[in-house]
């Protein structure tokens, strides 16, 4: 299992958007708006790191109104 944070800029005025969409996408588990920088942040979970890629590449950043993300994998101890 492979875990995400994903930090995810949306357009202006599209946050609303960006997280509905976001919220129907089965691989995020936990969705979270934000201030500052980012606007939203998703926790995803997949069966891999690869994967993990193409939920961020296909699944968040295919969304329109998303115009950055920066990945965050997570490890184990």
């Amino acid at each position: 299992m492979a875990v995400g944070f994903v930090l995810i800029s949306a357009a202006p005025a599209r946050e609303h958007d960006v997280y509905n969409k976001l919220s129907k996408v089965p691989e995020i588990i936990e969705l979270h708006p934000l201030f500052g920088e980012y606007d939203l942040i998703a926790k995803i979970e997949a069966d891999d790191f690869e994967n993990l890629g193409v939920v961020v590449v296909n699944k968040i950043r295919s969304i329109d109104g998303v115009i950055d993300t920066k990945t965050l994998t997570g490890t184990k101890f």
